[in-house]
């Protein structure tokens, strides 16, 4: 398996994303997607900061996913800063239940979720209304290029 993006020190950086990590398949559990979602690891400091941050906006089968170290209302809150389009923002906690789900305007600086969370996954806006709370989350580290 690759590294999970933002885990090497200087990634080939391609289109939206670095091309150094993989491309997890995501499932919501508790009511099934109707199309297949793609979502990139992001896991270290730096690429959770910069995030989707002044690039194109996503294809409507991606998204990214963070992986905090523990979970945490302020250490899950994302920024708008940079950003060129919206998104939908769905926080996840250890068990990988959903425990919140936002609009992400990119006029917005700061979106913090009402609970906890250790996964947060940033997606295009037409995922909004695939995930509630309380939905369980799995992914399959599979890898899509």
């Amino acid at each position: 398996m690759t590294a999970p993006w933002g885990a090497r020190r200087k990634p080939e950086r391609r289109g939206i994303v670095s091309v150094a990590g993989t491309w997890w398949l995501l499932h919501n559990r508790t009511y099934p997607l109707s199309r297949a979602l793609w979502v990139r690891p992001c896991v270290s400091f730096v690429c959770r900061l910069l995030g989707l941050m002044g690039r194109a906006p996503l294809p409507e089968d991606r998204g990214l996913l963070f992986i905090f170290p523990q979970a945490s209302r302020w250490g899950s809150a994302i920024h708008m800063f940079g950003m060129r389009f919206d998104l939908a923002v769905v926080w996840l906690d250890e068990t990988r239940r959903v425990v919140d789900v936002r609009l992400a305007r990119r006029w917005r600086s700061v979106c913090v979720p009402r609970r906890p969370a250790r996964y947060v996954l940033e997606l295009p806006v037409s995922w909004l209304e695939a995930f509630t709370p309380g939905d369980e989350v799995t992914w399959d580290e599979a890898t899509k290029s």
